[in-house]
């Protein structure tokens, strides 16, 4: 990379959204923080407003870039990394939210998991996905929309529904709606997705009753997917590709070095 070339990341957290921009050797130019509302209508719910997490993350770009002072040919590159389980269901066509993410803290699902429990499916789940039965993770989220938001199951039954985490959700918001994808380790915490064969899991899409159609393409970490055309809105000159997903762990577990099996990381965040 040229000495006057840039990184965009773009950290989606739990409670803020951040951009920062990074040069040749790693060193920060600019960045920008915005934090957002968490919506807990009842107790052991925790919910995000999805165009509000939108509305942040294109603000924060916005701000980092223009605090940089660089040229549009200067970013080559942007970079997601995500609050990992929080679930989003959307319209296919308009890609407006169809209920509030509910967030990976949220306990609302906690009946469906209890529910899988008693009827002995925690070994099969453990075996095919390395989880336990837990609403922490995506699949009983997706269930509880579709059980509780009326209208949701019927419009995914008929394949106007997608599912993603926020990686896919603003993955797919900043290609214009060209992207649908997630990567390996956001699908591995959704409890949809088979560690073994690393693809989604029929037999676990059929106990859940999920539609195979609403779910994002699989990708690997770094690779160019396409281009964030939404950034043009705060530069036309902009023609940045978007170039990795991560989940949040395990990106700052990357960024700390733990290259080596047996290296491990503590992360002090929302979570801890």
């Amino acid at each position: 990379m040229d000495s006057n070339k840039y990184i965009i990341a773009l950290d989606q957290g739990t409670t803020s959204t951040r951009a920062i921009i990074f040069d040749k050797e790693g060193e920060i130019v600019s960045s920008a923080q915005i934090e957002f509302k968490q919506i807990c209508n009842h107790d052991g719910w925790v919910e995000h407003n999805p165009e509000e997490i939108w509305e942040t993350t294109m603000d924060v770009l916005k701000r980092a870039i223009r605090k940089a002072g660089k040229e549009a040919c200067d970013f080559v590159a942007l970079g997601i990394t995500n609050q990992r389980e929080t679930a989003v269901l959307w319209d296919k066509e308009t890609g407006k939210p169809l209920y509030n993410a509910i967030c990976w803290q949220s306990r609302q699902s906690k009946e469906i998991c209890e529910d899988l429990i008693n009827k002995g499916y925690k070994d099969f789940l453990h075996k095919k996905t390395g989880l336990i039965i837990n609403p922490y993770f995506s699949a009983s989220k997706i269930k509880w929309m579709f059980d509780n938001v009326p209208g949701i199951r019927e419009k995914a039954i008929e394949g106007k529904v997608l599912f993603g985490t926020i990686d896919s959700f603003l993955a797919y918001r900043l290609s214009g709606g060209k992207l649908h994808i997630t990567d390996i380790t956001n699908a591995s915490r959704t409890m949809l997705f088979n560690i073994n064969t690393q693809q989604w899991d029929d037999e676990i899409l059929d106990l859940f009753d999920i539609p195979k159609s609403i779910l994002p393409k699989v990708v690997s970490n770094s690779e160019v997917y396409g281009v964030a055309t939404s950034l043009k809105e705060i530069n036309p000159e902009l023609n940045v590709p978007i170039a990795s997903l991560i989940g949040d762990q395990q990106s700052s577990m990357f960024g700390q070095c733990c290259f080596e099996k047996g290296d491990i990381k503590n992360t002090y965040g929302t979570g801890c």
